[in-house]
């Protein structure tokens, strides 16, 4: 009897809360007749079974009519995914089908409420931390009042400065001097008080409130509308075990994550993540130019600390203050046992690359290791991809163009966009923790030698650092060893996550697009050429979509959309796919295939140098096989290497470049693009263990060696001037595509070197150049002079100026806080010194005209 009435009961409950899930989706759909005028679209994408063809206006006052069909549609088994949908790679989850606490599971209880609301469940079932608040201790740290006193007498100075300048006598008699110290006291107190105050408002404006409310309203909220315009938030699950074992283990160290940055909405989804899986959810370092109305609010809860774009507001003077608040705030923040996140590119990338790293923060944390603030930390790069980017694109950047500041009405429309858009997967992959404490023991023992440039010495001694209420982005450190110390470990930072990045449907469609078919092709032609690229990177990068490569072109094309690709039928009913051809689609396409080309950088730059010092074809008799010198290639990209310093991080910082060129060879020779002498008669398997051997040499240079070696014991090894690497004519096709990687950026400084003759004996304004060589750019790709759309970039040609001012051709000034450009000495006496310059930056572009392409 007791059971009947149980079974009952559960049944009854089942009904009613059937019915409840019933009314609640017909409320769904009439809320979205009344807010779009898409009714029919809408109504046939949600209840598919009925195969509805709907006229809004004319058939609105049936709707009513067909609601038993609706409830019945509900009921059945959805259809499985549309044919244009990609599944995510092997050993993934998608998070917004995850409720770890939540949703049916095995041996759950029908009467356990998380099983019928899994999302609500989720959210507030999610592990509490405390968040403890960290202002009042910044406000009564003694180095922040030191700090005050610093600014106090620095604005006092200024003043005294000020009236020495003017006509002003104060030496006339003892009473004016004693005025005179009466007065300076005075300013002293009113300036020490309005230091005050601002240090209070800079902490108002920085902190964050992180707390669990929000935490668990926002990840409600995100379950709720990510599925409208992301098809899945993609993670690795041996990655997310990973983290929490790091987490438990050592508890009481601060957790430092380090995404590279693509977009606004990386902001949240990292403490999504986090929170959903029981990991501690960070403070995110963010720029106060996203301190809008309702959004700042918003993701300061969410653990957001404003931090302004420009710290020092005059060039050449500190804002000691500011320093000292920032300095102080992450201090007591990972004293107090919070996570930490910040973006160590400082911004999002224009370009889709990685950017070079800024180590100001990531200087504070390590100073907070060698302290004693913290015993540990441990770094967590991450690295963030999307098939379609959620927040446009940055082509009027590129193109030179002003950039439009975020604003709430740009942030709302932004919203309302990505609604009703569709952006496909998005991908974070954790890569593995390292420790600081581990990595400042290692880079300690550490002294490797490039060249003439002294990138570490031994160190007899530890690491000495004095503390310092201004040493943001490492000003105030003693050591020189101290500041390659943060270089190395941003560079390895952004390395990792470069080389981690998962590679996307639309990276891998985008990068043939500009490398092998910039003329379009058919797509099964495109296919093929996906499944050769997805063979060259498979166990070298992950790849985040799965099943056939012809299904994943026309995904792809489908999600870059109309304004990038174009999709057109020859005479034999064959679907032709080519970039669209307008500027803007050639720069936007550019973004998306940059994710890959850190991969082939090397490749590039050896494949490139290897044709420039090819004979060309004419020098070559008929019986001769054209050939160079392997010593000679080597030495050569080397050279070009420099050019790309700040385009690319080519090599770890424990890494030889020189090793890292040679293993580049190594796989050009085993993919068939260049030979050796004795290629034609051997098989491939000695050229792989030629490879591995040197793979073992260059493991073997990083380590330790034997001090009682003699290094001229293998002076026998020594490659030779004479020509020993020959061209592969049958694969000169794919040679082009790999030329082609860092063709675009290699256009834009030859351009930028040839417009270096306007400054000779003329200075110019730093932005005024870069809009002449921007124009030139333009003028350039519309005469098809230079063959790159993609080249109009303004991030390469500043990073071109870098270069040159490295080398010593160019020299920045600043001069009322404008930066004005000259020619140094050397180049300024003669316009023929600047040949040479011109001539060293040739190196780097293709020659495609040597008689065999």
């Amino acid at each position: 009897m007791l059971t009947s009435a149980i079974g009952f009961l559960q049944g009854a409950i089942e009904f009613s809360l059937l019915g409840c899930f019933e009314a609640a989706s017909v409320a769904f759909i009439v809320y979205y007749i009344y807010a779009k005028t898409r009714a029919p679209s809408i109504i046939a994408s949600l209840f598919p079974n009925l195969h509805l063809k709907i006229n809004y206006r004319s058939q609105l006052l049936k709707f009513n009519n067909l609601g038993n069909e609706l409830l019945l549609t509900m009921r059945i088994k959805p259809e499985p995914k549309r044919e244009n949908a990609l599944a995510h790679g092997i050993g993934t989850q998608n998070m917004l089908d995850m409720t770890p606490h939540a949703g049916r599971k095995p041996y759950n209880s029908i009467f356990d409420w998380g099983v019928y609301f899994p999302y609500i469940a989720q959210a507030t079932r999610s592990k509490q931390f405390c968040y403890p608040q960290v202002s009042n201790l910044v406000q009564n740290d003694p180095l922040l009042q030191r700090a005050i006193k610093q600014a106090a007498e620095q604005m006092l100075k200024e003043k005294q400065t000020n009236s020495a300048n003017s006509n002003e006598d104060l030496n006339r008699n003892s009473e004016s001097k004693d005025s005179y110290l009466e007065d300076s006291m005075a300013d002293y107190q009113q300036f020490l008080n309005k230091q005050e105050r601002r240090a209070i408002s800079i902490l108002k404006d920085m902190r964050s409130t992180l707390n669990n409310f929000l935490l668990a309203l926002t990840s409600w909220i995100l379950y709720k509308l990510l599925p409208c315009f992301l098809s899945g938030v993609v993670t690795h699950t041996q990655q997310i075990e990973m983290l929490k074992a790091a987490s438990e283990k050592a508890p009481g160290i601060p957790l430092i994550f380090l995404p590279l940055h693509r977009s606004h909405l990386d902001y949240i989804m990292v403490t999504f993540i986090l929170y959903n899986n029981d990991i501690k959810s960070p403070l995110v370092a963010a720029g106060n130019n996203l301190q809008i109305p309702v959004f700042g609010e918003l993701l300061r809860g969410l653990g957001a600390f404003f931090i302004k774009r420009k710290i020092d507001p005059v060039v050449g003077k500190k804002d000691i203050l500011y320093r000292a608040v920032l300095h102080l705030y992450l201090q007591h923040a990972l004293k107090m046992g919070h996570n930490v996140e910040f973006f160590i590119e400082g911004g999002r990338t224009r370009t889709g690359k990685p950017c070079l790293p800024k180590g100001g923060i990531l200087s504070v944390i390590v100073n907070a290791f060698m302290d004693g603030t913290i015993p540990d930390a441990l770094i967590v790069p991450v690295s963030v991809n999307y098939e379609k980017l959620v927040d446009g694109n940055f082509v009027r950047e590129q193109k030179g163009e002003k950039k439009v500041p975020e604003s709430f009405g740009k942030a709302i429309s932004g919203i309302w966009k990505a609604l009703n858009s569709k952006y496909g997967l998005m991908r974070i992959d954790f890569n593995e923790p390292y420790s600081i404490k581990e990595l400042v023991q290692s880079y300690n023992k550490i002294a490797k030698e490039d060249g003439s440039m002294r990138i570490y010495k031994p160190s007899a001694r530890t690491l000495q650092h004095n503390q310092s209420t201004s040493s943001l982005y490492g000003t105030d450190v003693v050591c020189e060893e101290h500041r390659n110390l943060i270089d190395s470990i941003s560079r390895q930072v952004v390395f990792d996550c470069a080389v981690a990045t998962s590679v996307m449907s639309t990276n891998a469609l985008a990068f043939l697009l500009l490398t092998r078919y910039r003329q379009g092709a058919t797509d099964i032609e495109i296919a093929k050429g996906l499944d050769e690229l997805r063979t060259t990177l498979k166990g070298r990068k992950d790849i985040g979509f799965s099943g056939e490569s012809s299904h994943i072109v026309n995904y792809a094309a489908d999600l870059l959309g109309e304004n990038l690709v174009v999709r057109s039928k020859d005479e034999n009913g064959c679907t032709i796919i080519r970039p669209k051809g307008t500027v803007e689609s050639w720069i936007e396409l550019a973004y998306y295939s940059n994710t890959i080309t850190p991969h082939f950088a090397l490749q590039s730059i050896v494949l490139t140098t290897f044709h420039k010092l090819l004979p060309t074809s004419d020098e070559v008799n008929e019986k001769q096989e054209p050939g160079v010198s392997r010593k000679k290639v080597i030495e050569m990209a080397l050279e070009n290497c420099e050019v790309y310093r700040y385009e690319y991080i080519l090599n770890k910082p424990t890494q030889v470049l020189a090793n890292m060129l040679e293993l580049a060879l190594d796989e050009l020779i085993m993919q068939g693009f260049i030979k050796t002498v004795q290629s034609d008669n051997q098989t491939d398997a000695p050229m792989e263990t030629m490879r591995m051997a040197r793979a073992i040499a260059s493991y073997i240079e990083n380590n330790d060696l034997d001090q009682d070696e003699d290094p001229n014991d293998f002076d026998n090894l020594e490659p030779t001037d004479e020509p020993d690497i020959f061209l592969v004519p049958e694969t000169i096709n794919q040679q082009k595509a790999v030329c082609e990687v860092l063709a675009p950026f290699a256009q834009t400084y030859y351009i930028v070197v040839n417009s270096l003759f306007i400054l000779y004996k003329n200075s110019i304004l730093e932005s005024e150049f870069i809009k002449f060589v921007m124009k030139e750019l333009h003028e350039k790709v519309n005469k098809q002079l230079c063959p790159y759309a993609e080249s109009i970039s303004t991030d390469s040609v500043r990073n071109c100026l870098k270069v040159l001012e490295k080398w010593f051709v160019i020299e920045i000034t600043n001069q009322s806080g404008l930066r004005l450009l000259a020619l140094r000495t050397p180049y300024e006496a003669s316009r023929d010194s600047l040949k040479s310059i011109v001539q060293r930056m040739s190196n780097v572009v293709p020659l495609y005209d040597n008689g065999y392409f």
